[in-house]
């Protein structure tokens, strides 16, 4: 019978109907019970409303309780209307839950982020790299893939996943593009990160775009799009993370590489040992340079601390507007050749 009005109930009932249930047992029940146990303890108004709550939940601590058949009967009532009311309201959550869960399995939510980071595509196993970079420091993360991905790639991360048409403003403000910090066109191919950059371009306010690349040379069509958009290799999925997570990034890496007004040089210590903090101080403020690196015989330091020493021998990587020969910076460094 519970189960009978339970399911009765789930097919006409909204949010309200076991609420609504509960009142009116209540209201009725209570006068039932008055006639049933007339001057009873369990009648009061106080002692009725606790003994309602405990029966209708199935807990029935047993300090209250009807001694005579017609009370047993309205006692019946009150726990069959509890059962069918909680049993619709579990139902309905139960129902909402699994609809929500599959309306995020399948990508058919709206993203309710901000400050968080969009991938507009997906490649398996590349799209899982990118991502795992980018969340390790917590940053939120957006999937957002055609149509043809069924379903939700990587269910087992903590990645919301929205699916639709990438050239369709409608999509990507499903995925929040708008209130983004930085946004990834990751596309098939390059004509196609053109028009999925288009249409991004379109709906982004302050979010940083970055569009992956697989010809360079399409930088120039880009630019038509938008001039501040960023161009990154397809092929280098690492510096465009630290391009998503640092905006300007690539840049840096970009003139590190090419001759632009500071280059990457080497050069040898004849004199030790000497600290870090005292090649970086010489090397600022009487070259220029910045040291980026120490190899002291098979050990590469990269960014070493300012404490540690460096013998003679050591190779010193820096970055400056010319090559310093090892003479040269024996003076600058003022200490004493080794023997």
């Amino acid at each position: 019978m519970p189960i009978f009005l339970a399911r009765l109930l789930a097919r006409i009932s909204t949010w309200w109907t076991p609420v609504l249930v509960l009142a009116v047992v209540f209201v009725t029940s209570w006068p039932l019970m008055t006639l049933a146990e007339p001057g009873a303890d369990i009648t009061s108004p106080g002692n009725f409303w606790w003994w309602f709550v405990v029966t209708t939940s199935t807990v029935g601590y047993g300090d209250l309780f009807p001694r005579s058949p017609l009370g047993h009967v309205v006692g019946v009532y009150v726990i069959v209307g509890g059962i069918a009311a909680l049993t619709t309201l579990f139902t309905r959550l139960a129902t909402r839950i699994e609809r929500t869960r599959g309306r995020r399995m399948h990508g058919s939510i709206t993203v309710r982020l901000s400050g968080h980071i969009v991938l507009l595509g997906y490649s398996p196993g590349r799209t899982e790299t990118m991502v795992d970079e980018l969340g390790a420091d917590g940053t939120k993360v957006v999937v957002c893939a055609w149509d043809e991905v069924q379903s939700h790639p990587m269910p087992e991360k903590d990645v919301e996943f929205v699916r639709g048409d990438l050239a369709d403003a409608k999509t990507l403000v499903r995925a929040g593009v708008d209130r983004a910090h930085s946004v990834l066109v990751d596309a098939r191919d390059d004509n196609e990160a053109l028009a999925v950059a288009l249409t991004a371009d379109h709906v982004i306010t302050t979010a940083h775009l970055v569009v992956a690349l697989r010809d360079l040379a399409r930088v120039r069509q880009v630019r038509y799009v938008g001039e501040k958009i960023r161009c990154v290799q397809w092929h280098s999925p690492h510096m465009i993370t630290e391009e998503l997570k640092d905006p300007g990034i690539s840049e840096i890496y970009a003139q590190l590489m090419t001759h632009g007004g500071a280059d990457t040089y080497s050069v040898a210590l004849t004199a030790g040992p000497v600290t870090v903090e005292h090649c970086q101080t010489v090397l600022g403020r009487h070259h220029g340079a910045t040291l980026l690196a120490a190899r002291d015989g098979a050990t590469l330091l990269v960014n070493p601390p300012w404490q540690t020493e460096l013998n003679a021998g050591t190779v010193l990587y820096y970055m400056g507007s010319d090559r310093l020969d090892a003479a040269r910076l024996a003076v600058s460094l003022g200490v004493p050749a080794s023997r």
